[in-house]
């Protein structure tokens, strides 16, 4: 009985070992720590912004080419030796399209291509024959353009002593008096006309060797005044274009008789209906603009010192002339 009772005994304390081995909660399994390098995350290279692509510059469009593109201008010599032409004309070109064919003569040859059809517009500074040439009706729309002056020139040596007058007829008794050698464009321009006029002034027919005419443009008179050491009227313009060129100075200015005033000239179509009145006139409008007049009054002052014409667009020949 004591036997069976410590079996039984036993058996239950083994089952109690068992059972409490069951219910144990298991317990985590520890690893040493690996000691691998800290993990870096790869980031990607920054990407560049994307640039703009260049683009050239934007370009004015030109002009469209105007029905009738050529455009012929009469005008003096004076506007084309000094310069003056070369400045505007191209300028003109590129703004509006036309194409000008300029023609280089004396403000009087200048007119007659106008009245005989020969030009579009004209460009040039003889009033009395303008105002002669508006009332036949051969033009239209002239406006005052600019202005500036005739010069007595001649050799450094003064022979007929001119630089002791105030007065340009009185500088013309004086080179006659004393036959001094005179060159005389006498080719009807603008120039001659107010030549002749002064001679006039100074109630003196100019006759004799010692008064030639060059029958050429103020240019060319100049050449040949400087060749044979003679006195010659000029606009200032053109003699200062080419004084470098010449032996000749600047003896008489400041007259008031030594005016030069300049216009432009539409040719009347009315009259002549093959003329380009379109082109006549944007010509007229761009010499009278502000750019035209601003262009027109720095003309030469980088070279000279001075501008070689004085702009009076939306002036009258009264308020240059005071009426006279």
């Amino acid at each position: 009985m004591r036997t069976r009772l410590a079996l039984l005994l036993g058996i239950g304390l083994l089952v109690a070992a068992c059972s409490a081995s069951a219910s144990a909660p298991p317990q985590p399994s520890v690893s040493a720590p690996a000691s691998a390098a800290p993990s870096v995350t790869a980031t990607a290279a920054p990407t560049a912004e994307p640039q703009p692509t260049p683009t050239a510059a934007p370009t004015a469009e030109p002009p469209p080419t105007p029905a009738q593109a050529e455009l012929i201008l009469a005008t003096t010599t004076s506007t084309q030796d000094s310069g003056l032409l070369d400045v505007l004309v191209p300028e003109f070109e590129k703004l509006t399209g036309y194409q000008v064919k300029t023609v280089a003569v004396g403000s009087g040859q200048a007119l007659t291509m106008g009245k005989e059809g020969n030009a579009d517009v004209l460009l040039v500074h003889s009033p009395a024959a303008e105002k002669e040439f508006m009332a036949g009706e051969y033009g239209v729309d002239r406006r005052l353009v600019m202005h500036n002056d005739f010069i007595i020139v001649g050799p450094a040596t003064d022979p007929a002593g001119i630089k002791k007058t105030t007065t340009a007829a009185d500088a013309l008794k004086a080179i006659a008096a004393a036959e001094a050698p005179f060159v005389s464009r006498g080719d009807d321009s603008g120039t001659h006309k107010a030549e002749l006029a002064l001679w006039k002034k100074a109630a003196i027919t100019p006759e004799g060797a010692w008064y030639q005419e060059s029958g050429q443009g103020m240019g060319a008179t100049l050449t040949i005044a400087s060749e044979k050491g003679a006195y010659t009227l000029t606009d200032r313009a053109t003699y200062l274009a080419q004084k470098d060129k010449l032996d000749l100075e600047i003896l008489l200015e400041g007259d008031p008789a030594l005016l030069n005033i300049y216009h432009v000239i539409s040719v009347n179509p009315a009259k002549w209906p093959k003329v380009n009145a379109a082109g006549a006139t944007a010509f007229a409008d761009f010499l009278t603009s502000p750019d035209g007049q601003a262009m027109i009054g720095s003309f030469g002052v980088e070279k000279f010192g001075q501008p070689l014409f004085v702009p009076d667009a939306g002036k009258t020949d009264e308020e240059l002339t005071g009426g006279s």
